[in-house]
């Protein structure tokens, strides 16, 4: 359990935690009953600390050597002594030095001898205690690493890889960065798992989609799976700039010398017409899933707009498909970590996974369920399996209306036509709202107020026939809750967290890397209505080859549009509403032109997961009339349009 303080020093705070530690282990309960978790039996403070250089085969920077990474270790001295092999938790990461990891911004710091005196984030100071080693690994091109940064390529899945390797004897490191003596990991069992957030966490999707042996789990929180879904949706610009910014933003000033030739490519092989290239193929882990062999603890918010959600529906599926074992979790926040949102739960359930997982300790966690879901803000249910069983995926159609630019949506086949002129200053927050008004820059199209909760669960998909004024256009489809709650404030800095002074300690500290952390709490928002789902494409892209046609005027297109997966109860009273549109203000780059479209009904439906199916929407839109719940401007503000960096934020 941590400890709870107010600021003061991290040697008070050590002495503290080290003491609730120290009484956990002499209560008699502990003795007598059969283990069910690692214990905190082994010193923080004289943990071996130390760093090697790991060879990755590669020549990335062209300097006629193969390139070495920094791997610094924090390991348990008492198991080195006793001949003890421990299993490996890694972090590898690009924001060691540049950027810092955590809701604090932690870098590593380092003693005269180049030996790790901080390592970031909590799992150090935790963990080593109780038996594991903690690795700390810098992605090529940065820190303290030789060669480039390919965002998410060869370079960076390798860096990482390499080091999995070596823990398991099949590749070499050496003391230091240039020469130096070889280093064998005799230490450890091999047995690896990677965690990490955002960039962190995608590097571990793509370590996990090589199939190398020793990798038993990864946690990927707030992680990308394929990074082309990162910079494009279907053809439509997320961002105004590609890998090539985001290499120049971490690698060190040398990597930015040497590696020209690396960054000429992530800017030949990106181009911003949103086209698939060979480039974003070696960065899609989805379609390398087959080769996963470790487990997979996922983590991520329902309303991360930096990495978002449709990074998780291909992969939670391909990952089943292929047998992996999965445990989820999905919150209600922005591009936060669940330290920084369900601490103490977090550090419990990760405890046990890693236990399970490294150790082989039988504590009964694959035998929970699958999913852990916030319906409300610090307000959490479980599912056994996700999507839950008994979902099924209903054709949802929308019709006209009783007023042009208000239409319906039901089970029947509409008729006749709706029109929108796309307007790149207005978006989601601007729609919702005006939903039962006719605005001229969108389409939408409601259910009747809810006489039940309607469970989606899952990735719904909205296929558009429409005509377009010219020859380029952006479309937006969006499935909004219609009714007053109270939600995480994704929009706000903290994306749903507010930072305290307080703080809380888990493990015993050292002078020079504390355990405590700063305290959050989730910050709310009042809001007249949800956006549960989204998905954007660009029109041209609607024949599905990956490349993009100019459009004809006056031509009538169909594409489907992949909305991103979510977990959400539209309560009795709500509405559930689709809303068609062209530019989603800071979600979205906008097209060359200014389209108007006319969307044909007849040709047009929504996919949507509902638990328990026809039946279920059927009853929820059934029955005696329901007043519709009043909607009111969103309290959460419009998305930012400044490019983000995966893993900047919190």
């Amino acid at each position: 359990m941590p400890i709870r303080t107010r600021p003061t020093t991290w040697r008070t705070l050590a002495t503290a935690a080290t003491a609730a530690l120290t009484a956990t282990l002499l209560t008699p309960a502990a003795a007598d009953a059969a283990p069910q978790d690692s214990r905190p039996v082994h010193s923080y403070a004289d943990a071996v600390r130390e760093a090697v250089w790991v060879d990755t085969g590669l020549d990335e920077d062209r300097d006629g050597r193969t390139d070495r990474v920094a791997v610094d270790i924090v390991r348990p001295r008492e198991a080195a002594r006793k001949g003890r092999k421990v299993p490996v938790i890694m972090d590898a990461s690009p924001y060691y030095s540049c950027c810092g990891r955590g809701n604090e911004s932690q870098t590593k710091t380092y003693d005269g001898n180049g030996d790790i005196v901080r390592m970031p984030l909590f799992y150090d100071n935790f963990f080593v205690p109780r038996g594991y080693a903690v690795v700390g690994v810098d992605l090529a091109g940065t820190s303290r690493s030789d060669g480039c940064v390919d965002v998410g390529g060869r370079s960076d899945i390798r860096s990482a890889k390499a080091v999995v390797d070596w823990l398991n004897g099949r590749a070499k490191a050496y003391s230091s960065r240039t020469g130096g003596e070889p280093v064998r990991a005799d230490w450890t069992d091999g047995s690896t798992g990677m965690i990490g957030k955002s960039w962190d966490g995608t590097i571990a999707n793509g370590v996990a989609a090589t199939g190398v042996e020793g990798l038993k789990t990864i946690v990927p929180i707030a992680a990308i799976s394929t990074w082309y879904d990162y910079y494009f949706s279907q053809g439509a610009p997320l961002y105004g700039s590609g890998p090539d910014r985001l290499a120049r933003y971490v690698q060190t000033p040398e990597a930015r010398e040497s590696c020209a030739e690396v960054a000429r490519e992530l800017v030949d092989g990106a181009p911003r017409t949103g086209d698939r290239t060979p480039l974003w193929t070696a960065r899609d882990y989805v379609r390398a899933a087959k080769k996963v062999r470790a487990s997979v603890f996922l983590v991520h918010g329902m309303q991360d707009l930096n990495v978002r959600m449709q990074h998780v529906g291909p992969w939670w599926d391909a990952l089943g498909k292929n047998g992996v074992r999965r445990k989820i979790w999905l919150s209600q926040t922005g591009h936060v970590d669940p330290f920084d949102f369900r601490r103490a739960e977090w550090v419990r359930t990760l405890h046990r996974w890693f236990d399970h997982e490294l150790k082989g300790i039988d504590n009964g966690i694959d035998r929970e369920p699958v999913a852990d879901i916030e319906r409300a803000p610090d307000e959490w249910v479980t599912s056994a399996a996700w999507p839950p069983r008994g979902t099924h995926t209903v054709t949802l159609r929308p019709a006209r209306g009783a007023q042009d630019g208000v239409g319906t949506l039901g089970r029947r086949p509409g008729r006749s036509t709706a029109t929108f002129t796309d307007d790149p200053a207005l978006g989601e927050t601007d729609w919702a709202p005006r939903i039962d008004t006719p605005t001229p820059e969108k389409a939408g199209f409601v259910t009747r107020p809810l006489t039940r909760g309607l469970r989606l669960a899952g990735s719904s998909r909205v296929t558009v026939t429409v005509t377009p004024s010219t020859p380029t256009a952006h479309l937006s489809a969006v499935l909004v809750d219609l009714g007053p709650d109270t939600v995480r404030d994704y929009g706000d800095a903290g994306e749903g967290i507010v930072t305290l002074p307080e703080r809380t300690c888990w493990g015993p500290s050292t002078e020079g890397d504390s355990s405590c952390y700063r305290e959050t709490r989730a910050k709310t928002a009042d809001v007249g209505h949800t956006v549960v789902s989204r998905g954007w494409a660009d029109l041209g892209e609607h024949a599905g080859t990956g490349r993009g046609e100019p459009l004809v005027p006056g031509k009538r297109y169909t594409l489907t549009l992949d909305l991103a997966a979510t977990d959400h109860v539209v309560p009795r009273g709500h509405r559930l509403a689709l809303i068609v549109a062209g530019t989603d203000r800071g979600l979205i780059d906008p097209p060359a032109d200014t389209p108007t479209l006319t969307l044909d009904l007849a040709r047009t439906s929504a996919r949507v997961p509902f638990v328990g199916g026809a039946a279920a929407f059927a009853r929820a839109t059934s029955g005696p009339p329901v007043t519709a719940a009043r909607t009111a401007p969103d309290g959460v503000r419009p998305p930012a349009t400044a490019h983000r960096v995966p893993g900047e934020t919190r």
